[in-house]
């Protein structure tokens, strides 16, 4: 375990907090859930004492690190499900409103990984085959279908910013 050092620890939690929880929420669609995740993720990245080659490295290790931590979570929840009357009832945070976000949402994990990573963190194909430990043949055709997909939801029209 290696000392940890508030400097560095600031680092990392500015670098990798909102990538982590935006990506925690593409997967599990909750805000909470997300941030157990970004806590999950910083906490092992600043205890293992890993060492990277490169930041691109490090930021490759967190995204795949917090992919894995989401697909336990998912696995875990299906184990620790508890009957509707026994949750409490508290509001939760509404995210910002996008129908394009809602559609991205609404797509299946392997297309939505897919774009999330391509559109919204800017990995190449190749990379995303990397982090993801699928072919660059089947990330395009995830990219490809989830945007075709995304046409449909969005009843053919193609997102343009304000």
């Amino acid at each position: 375990m290696r000392e940890l050092n508030a400097q560095e620890a600031e680092r990392l939690v500015t670098a990798y907090s909102d990538l982590i929880l935006r990506l925690s929420y593409t997967w599990l669609k909750s805000t909470q859930d997300g941030e157990d995740i970004c806590q999950t993720v910083l906490l092992k990245l600043l205890t293992e004492g890993r060492t990277f080659d490169s930041p691109e490295h490090e930021k490759a290790w967190v995204v795949r690190t917090a992919i894995n931590a989401c697909k336990d979570e998912l696995r875990a929840f299906r184990r620790k499900a508890v009957p509707l009357e026994e949750i409490p009832e508290t509001p939760a945070p509404e995210p910002p409103r996008s129908d394009v976000l809602e559609a991205v949402m609404e797509l299946p994990g392997k297309y939505r990984e897919a774009i999330y990573l391509f559109y919204y963190e800017g990995y190449s194909i190749d990379e995303i085959a990397a982090l993801t430990g699928r072919s660059g043949a089947a990330v395009s055709a995830h990219l490809s279908r989830g945007r075709k997909k995304l046409r449909e939801l969005l009843g053919g029209r193609t997102y343009e910013p304000n």
